[in-house]
């Protein structure tokens, strides 16, 4: 009985890392401003089995797509040094377990999208093909960080029409900030393959554009990001709170760019990655968090 549930304990831990759950701080906080923003729009009903939905959806629609990009890069991911010691590749979760969760989230997510209306039920299958194609896209196009960034800005979107609000230039404005901002960090995040990606024929920023011209293009999209970000405070009507967190996020965004520089004095153009796990998760969480926070706070005041 201890054997079998320690092994049911370390098989839910393989998935759990499979899925990455803890990256989850990345996304999920804007899906819930959205979903706060929308209540401030007259006659949205806020009930438990609406909450609920909408979390099944974030939670399943996710672990699809991150069980099916492990899946997908399978062999990528046992050639690369970094990223070999992944579930598939190593062993702990098999082709046909990853591809068997892939389709249980898939159809959770498109039950329970079902379930909160008309535009959610219509929407989740090409949201889903979205999240899915992503795995597939750098063998095709270095802009895979910006197909990134728009799969994961649906989250929010999903979340404001699940609220039954129809869609209006706010929301779209979360969404361009989102999507900059995810592309932007993800660029950052590639770096650490430049030259595996090059040398293996995979599309990304880095490989096409160098570190110093992913690093140029990281902080375009950033800027684009906190312009976005406090376009949809001024189109929501929201309090002064709201341009406080415009300020953190661009805060923090600035502080994110200042660990991840070229290498003083480099003629090749390398790039200091010593702390981007700091620069990638750190940060970033407190961006999403912070944001969070500070749009609920606004609600608050709002009333």
């Amino acid at each position: 009985m201890i054997r079998a549930l320690s092994q049911a304990a370390r098989r839910a831990a393989a998935y759990g890392s499979l899925v990455k759950i803890a990256h989850t701080v990345f996304t999920v906080p804007f899906a819930v401003s959205a979903a706060i923003l929308a209540t401030r729009r007259p006659h949205v009903a806020v009930t438990p089995a609406r909450v609920l939905a909408i979390a099944v959806c974030l939670v399943a629609a996710r672990s699809a797509a991150m069980a099916y990009n492990r899946l997908v890069d399978r062999d990528i991911d046992a050639e690369n040094p970094r990223t070999r010691s992944r579930e598939i590749p190593a062993g702990q979760i098999s082709v046909v377990g990853a591809l068997a969760f892939t389709a249980s989230c898939s159809a959770i997510f498109l039950g329970a999208a079902s379930t909160l209306g008309t535009w959610p039920a219509r929407l989740a299958l090409p949201v889903l093909l979205v999240l899915l194609g992503y795995s597939h896209a750098k063998r095709f196009t270095w802009a895979a960080h910006v197909w990134l960034g728009l799969a994961l800005a649906l989250a929010p979107a999903g979340a404001w029409l699940a609220m039954g609000v129809p869609p209006e230039p706010s929301i779209f404005a979360l969404m361009l900030g989102v999507a900059s901002w995810i592309a932007g960090f993800d660029v950052l995040y590639a770096l650490q393959d430049e030259e595996f990606d090059r040398g293996a024929g995979l599309n990304s920023i880095p490989a096409r554009f160098g570190g110093r011209g992913a690093l140029a293009i990281a902080r375009a999209l950033h800027v684009v990001t906190v312009v976005a970000i406090g376009a949809c405070g001024a189109l929501a009507g929201a309090r002064f709170v709201f341009a406080i967190a415009t300020v953190m996020v661009a805060a923090l965004l600035v502080y994110e760019h200042s660990l991840v520089r070229p290498v003083a004095g480099d003629p090749a153009g390398r790039v200091d990655l010593s702390r981007i796990d700091k620069a990638f998760f750190d940060v970033n969480g407190w961006v999403s968090l912070g944001f969070l926070g500070l749009v609920a706070l606004d609600r608050v005041l709002a009333g």
